[in-house]
Order: structure tokens, then C-alpha cells, then sequence
């Protein structure tokens, strides 16, 4: 910080008090609009406040929050970390967690997938996570393989290590170009987005453990793989028996152990670090609501509600299921016909959230029987009434107003 140090303190001095103020009135986690104030007094504050750390971006559609809780935990085996523990994972957010850590020598951030190149331009990354890439918000983002292109053109030169995904074409066609790909099995439990190929358009043939294309893009060899309770990186075998629930987590999981390790860490260390990771940001969590014991589970966009509706496979329980539709969330709700709620027949289901008349309809034609409360703390006493423990499965906003409200 020592081109302008005295606009550099006032605008950090100003972020803090704003952050403040934001976090007494009940205005988000206090993480925004400060940073928004602090660049707007003192623009590329974030490549300064970036300067002399070793920094890991995590990007991708889902599961960026928790992967970068993991690779936190498994740097802070190292020295202090830096992080964006909320998800606030656009250049304000940055730079209220870069300033909230002035001499932490590592970082560990998420980035929103529309934001990495902006972020690259002005972060000297050491290393950059890709996860996979779907569809989310449309209303606001481009259509993903735009996102993967503009991904392509951000990597292509870059200094440091991707750690991609092997098992979603369109982070491989991103990161193919970057000069130093290391891959690990991540998982693509939704194909929907990824049907056709990245490179000449074709149709992929995807079986149980590869995908390829008959222009000779295919996956990937990963260097990082799962094998029960262990990970095996480069050919060492590590015990890994992440606590958070699902192979999902346990897959986003192992991308942040190869990126630690690529970044330094050692990997015994780093994967028991990362095993005792078990709620993010309120994900995950266990909590009771008016004598209803509940799981709040966050799920933004069809691959998300995917990745869940397997994690509940083989539970029988009550389920509340809460959507909004506000800026946050994407405005358009026509995402619903995506998810196949069908695999909640059988159970008691309780609509709830602003959009709840949307989700009852969807909810009809999937043939699933429930009921409708447009309160989320009475729908989980609804659904909870013989005493059963709830899972609640919501979207963005709705989740971070049951996640206040605990």
C-alpha cells in the first residue's frame, strides 16, 4: 500500500466504520458496502492491499463457499489466512477481507464465476480453483459456455497453477490453455449444461468414469482422486474422511487439498485440517427451531437442488423446501421445472418462501403432495409436528434469513 498510503488508511478507516454501521443496523454481514466505499476513495486498493500475499481463488457455480472454507483451513496450516468467510466473492468483498487481515501472508477467497477475469487483472493469484459451471441467475449472467470462454481468455497466460475440475467439459475447455493445469476429480452429477462439446459442438459421450468427443476433446488423467475415505494425490495416499455430508462436498473437498498442497501446504497436514471442516457459513448446520430440530441446507440453481435431492436420497424425513426470487436469487424462478422434485414424493413437503405459489405449482406437476405456508419458521413447525427432525432446503436469500434468524 505505499503509492498512496494516506488515501490507502482512510479509505480502510472509512470500510471499517461503514462495515460497522451496516452489521448495527441489520444490513447484511457487513462486508459489502464498506469495500464498495473503500474503492470508490481510493481506486486499485485491492491489487495493494493483494501485494506480498500468496492468494487462492475459488470460482466456479457451486460450491464455491465451502471449498474456500476447506483451502482456508488447509493454508492456516501455514500462517494466518485471510478469507471471505460470508461469500461475498465480488472485488468489494475482497478487499473487506484483505483489510480485515492486513498481515495475514496467505488468502484464501471465492470469486464469483463473472468476476475472475476482473479479479486476475488486479490479484496476483498464486492459484485459481475451477469447480464446474452451469447455469444460475440468467437474468443476470451470461449463458455458461460464455462464462467458460471468458474464463479461457483470463487463464491463458496466467502465472500460477489452475486446479480444475476433470470431470466437467467446459472447466476443461477453460483451463486447457493455462500453462500449469493441475486436475482432480470433482464430479458432474448435472450434464445438462455440458452436453455438447466446448470445441467443435459436437455431442459428448459421458460413461461412469470419462467423457470424450469424437474431435478428440476428452477428460482429462486427474492427478487428485477419492478412493472411499482417502485421497491419493501424485501417487501419495492420504487419509480424507471429510465430515461435511455428500460426495459433492467431498469432491470440492479434494480441489482445495490439491491447491493447498500446490501452494505449500504439506498434505497430511492439510487434509486433516480440511476433514474437521463440517458447517460453512451456516451450511450444513443443525439448529432448532421453536422445539423442531432442522438441517439448513443451501441450494441456488438446478445443479445445486441435485446435489442435494441425492444427498436425501435415502432419508425419509420431512422436508421444507423455501425459495425468493429476489436480486440475489435471480429474479426468474422458471428454474424450478429444472429440478426434478419428483424424488420428494412419499415425504411431508412444505412450500414456503416469497415464491411460494410458484414452487406449489411445480411441486403439483411433479405430483408431489404438501403443504403451503408463506412463513419459513412456521413451515418448519408444519412440517416438524410429530417431532421429526427437518430438512430445510433453500435458496439464497431465503437461506440467509433462516441462517439470521437461528
Amino acid at each position: 500500500m505505499a503509492e498512496h498510503p494516506s488515501r490507502d488508511r482512510a479509505a480502510v478507516l472509512a470500510l471499517h466504520a461503514v462495515n460497522a454501521a451496516s452489521r448495527r443496523v441489520g444490513r447484511g454481514a457487513g462486508t459489502v458496502a464498506g469495500g464498495r466505499v473503500a474503492l470508490a476513495l481510493a481506486p486499485g486498493l485491492l491489487g495493494r492491499l493483494a501485494e506480498r500475499r500468496v492468494i487462492g481463488l475459488v470460482t466456479g457455480t457451486n460450491g464455491k463457499t465451502t471449498t474456500t472454507a476447506c483451502l482456508a483451513a488447509a493454508l492456516s496450516t501455514l500462517g494466518d489466512v485471510a478469507t471471505n468467510a460470508t461469500g461475498s466473492n465480488m472485488p468489494p468483498g475482497h478487499v473487506a477481507a484483505l483489510a480485515g487481515a492486513p498481515r495475514a501472508p496467505f488468502a484464501a477467497l471465492e470469486v464469483d464465476e463473472v468476476w475472475l477475469s476482473k479479479v486476475l487483472a488486479e490479484e496476483s493469484a498464486a492459484a485459481v480453483v475451477l469447480l464446474n459451471l452451469s447455469r444460475d441467475q440468467l437474468d443476470r449472467t451470461a449463458e455458461v459456455r460464455k462464462v467458460a470462454d471468458k474464463w479461457a481468455t483470463a487463464l491463458a497466460g496466467f502465472p500460477g497453477v489452475v486446479v480444475a475440475n476433470a470431470d466437467d467439459p467446459l472447466v476443461v475447455h477453460a483451463a486447457l490453455g493455462a500453462p500449469d493445469v493441475a486436475w482432480f476429480a470433482g464430479g458432474l452429477a448435472w450434464r445438462e449444461d455440458a452436453i455438447a462439446c466446448p470445441r467443435c459442438a459436437g455431442r459428448l459421450s459421458f460413461s461412469a468414469e470419462t467423457w470424450q468427443c469424437e474431435c478428440g476433446f476428452a477428460r482429462p488423467v486427474p492427478e487428485a482422486v477419492l478412493d472411499g475415505t482417502y485421497a491419493t494425490l501424485r501417487g501419495s495416499r492420504v487419509a480424507f474422511a471429510v465430515a461435511l455430508p455428500g460426495r459433492f462436498n467431498r469432491a470440492n473437498a479434494l480441489g482445495a487439498l490439491l491447491c493447498a498442497v500446490r501452494m505449500g501446504a504439506g498434505l497430511d497436514a492439510a487434509a486433516a485440517t480440511i476433514a474437521r471442516v463440517d458447517e460453512v457459513a451456516g451450511r450444513f448446520s443443525r439448529t432448532v427451531v421453536d422445539g423442531v430440530a432442522a438441517r439448513l441446507l443451501l441450494a441456488k440453481n438446478p445443479a445445486g437442488w441435485r446435489a442435494l435431492l441425492d444427498l436425501l436420497d435415502d432419508e425419509v424425513g420431512p422436508v421444507v423446501v423455501a425459495v425468493n426470487a429476489r436480486d440475489a436469487d435471480g429474479h426468474d424462478p422458471s428454474w424450478l421445472y429444472d429440478v426434478d422434485f419428483e424424488r420428494l414424493a412419499g415425504r411431508r413437503v412444505v412450500a414456503t418462501g416469497e415464491r411460494w405459489r410458484d414452487l406449489s405449482a411445480r411441486l403439483f406437476y411433479a405430483g408431489v403432495e404438501h403443504a403451503c405456508e408463506s412463513e419459513a419458521r412456521s413451515a418448519i413447525l408444519l412440517a416438524g409436528r410429530d417431532g421429526d427432525a427437518v430438512e430445510v432446503i433453500a435458496n439464497y436469500t431465503a437461506f440467509a434469513d433462516l441462517a439470521a434468524a437461528r
